[in-house]
């Protein structure tokens, strides 16, 4: 060894070039992984179109299912990407669940959704949004749909991207409208249908926030500001988790299972006590011997919600992938039936196929792009533990339940993330609410100052503002882009 070479500052010098030379390295590798989420996805797209090609190949009109075949998949994806992580979020924010386990559970319940109980029909055109027979001719129809469908796809991937969960229906519908009006003119659209769906941007995320609220409410009261919180816990998790098992009974039994047998809300909602009565009853043994031994203290309570709140991320996922896949790949099911019938004034029938890609499509895109919106539901907008996600998943779906009792169009999408808005709102309110008690017993003891407390807020309002926004100009954006999009079709097909 040289003198130089044994000199500490050459050694430094060494070990400044070998931690670059890692950080390149993990540069590389963190810069090399949208490329490969990017190439995977383009390789499922191909491969959707080239299923529909061998189905389709020997038709006259095959190019335009093998395209429309590619754009759902892209639609599917993106449904992974954005609309997948309001139902995983929460369980994973609270640490409930691994970022690898949501994923794995939210792939297997989402397909399940989509293939064992997936919707057999959708509506002529997303939900009555317009009127079939304006468009006149079956090739007009048929670029409406492409048009709606890319448009709704190429917005949401956007949200994606920033940061935003948004509604994939309402993107649909927005797609669905913007190509309309492009094709027939605005006499065309639905507009009572198109105002109770933007009431919903409304309804939806207060529900949801007031529901998740009183349940958060009815938790601190009962069992964290007890004295003897495990006591407590004891009376009070059973019939949490019995109200929990109930409520997804009857959302299941209304959402979920239309494939399987048709059940009213009446039935639906007696099946949801039976079940809901049994799980109670169930519980309360299981809960005592898991809390032997607990200290008395609310990390302790953590430990009685996280099968819970698992089961409830489980069957959301089943429940989004019975209900809302259909909505996405809806006009990819309209044009393969008005391409092959030429008919498109009647009900589409949902192809076995087309909720194949729709199921496969969700998984990918959730399992490559996931995570972020998975990370940004969770944990970004407001801290969370399993008892305020419990609060987040039981709210969506007792709001899904309450808005079909009143007939009201809503967002599983804009309830479960108003559910997480209304969580840490609740808690805003209620640390202030304690500020003022504790000043008012010990007036000389030091508390926070104003512009502190403005700095604690315990939701980010930067996040609070993007995704408010992103809700509301998803349809105008959606219809937007779609109508550019229809009538750049339109003049490129002469």
């Amino acid at each position: 060894m040289t003198e130089e070479q044994g000199d500490p500052r050459h050694l430094e010098t060494l070990d400044r070039d070998l931690a670059r030379f890692s950080n390149l390295e993990m540069a590389t590798s963190y810069a090399a992984r949208p490329m490969v989420g990017i190439g995977i996805s383009l390789v499922f797209v191909l491969l959707a179109g080239i299923a529909a090609m061998l189905f389709f190949g020997q038709q006259s009109n095959a190019v335009i299912v093998v395209v429309a075949a590619c754009l759902g998949a892209y639609m599917a994806l993106n449904i992974g990407a954005n609309d997948v992580a309001n139902n995983m979020g929460p369980a994973v924010g609270a640490n409930a669940l691994s970022m690898g386990g949501a994923i794995a559970i939210a792939v297997i319940f989402e397909s399940a959704g989509a293939l064992i109980a997936g919707g057999d029909v959708v509506s002529t055109i997303a939900k009555g949004i317009i009127a079939p027979e304006s468009m006149g001719t079956a090739a007009v129809f048929i670029w409406a749909m492409m048009a709606a469908l890319l448009s709704a796809a190429l917005w949401v991937n956007l949200a994606t991207w920033i940061g935003a969960p948004v509604s994939t229906t309402h993107s649909v519908v927005g797609g669905v409208m913007g190509a309309g009006i492009a094709a027939a003119g605005f006499g065309a659209v639905n507009w009572s249908t198109m105002g109770a769906i933007a009431a919903s941007w409304v309804i939806s995320p207060v529900l949801g926030g007031i529901v998740a609220a009183l349940f958060l409410w009815l938790i601190k009261s009962r069992i964290i500001y007890r004295d003897d919180k495990i006591a407590a816990a004891r009376i009070w998790v059973p019939i949490l988790v019995g109200i929990m098992a109930g409520t997804f009974a009857t959302y299941l039994a209304l959402k979920g299972l239309g494939k399987i047998a048709k059940i009213d809300l009446t039935t639906a909602v007696l099946v949801g006590a039976i079940i809901g009565a049994l799980v109670w009853v169930a519980m309360i043994p299981l809960v005592r011997k898991q809390s032997e031994g607990l200290e008395n203290r609310n990390k302790s309570l953590k430990v009685l919600f996280g099968i819970p709140l698992v089961v409830s991320a489980a069957l959301l996922s089943f429940a989004h992938g019975a209900n809302d896949v259909a909505n996405a790949v809806g006009p990819l099911a309209a044009i393969v039936q008005a391409s092959q019938t030429g008919d498109f004034t009647h009900a589409v029938s949902l192809p076995f196929w087309v909720m194949v890609i729709g199921a496969f499509g969700i998984s990918f895109g959730l399992f490559l792009f996931g995570p972020k919106l998975i990370r940004m539901v969770g944990g970004q907008i407001t801290k969370l533990n399993p008892m305020r996600a419990y609060c987040v998943a039981l709210s969506a779906a007792i709001t899904v339940i309450v808005a079909s009792w009143l007939g009201l169009p809503v967002s599983s999408t804009h309830i479960a993330v108003g559910g997480v808005f209304g969580v840490g709102f609740f808690r805003e309110w209620d640390a202030e609410r304690r500020i003022r008690k504790a000043r008012l017993a010990m007036p000389d003891r030091t508390i926070y100052a104003p512009e502190e407390r403005h700095r604690r807020k315990l939701v980010r309002r930067s996040h609070f503002m993007t995704i408010i926004a992103a809700w509301i100009i998803t349809v105008p954006a959606a219809a937007f882009l779609s109508a550019i999009i229809f009538y750049l079709l339109n003049v490129a097909m002469g």
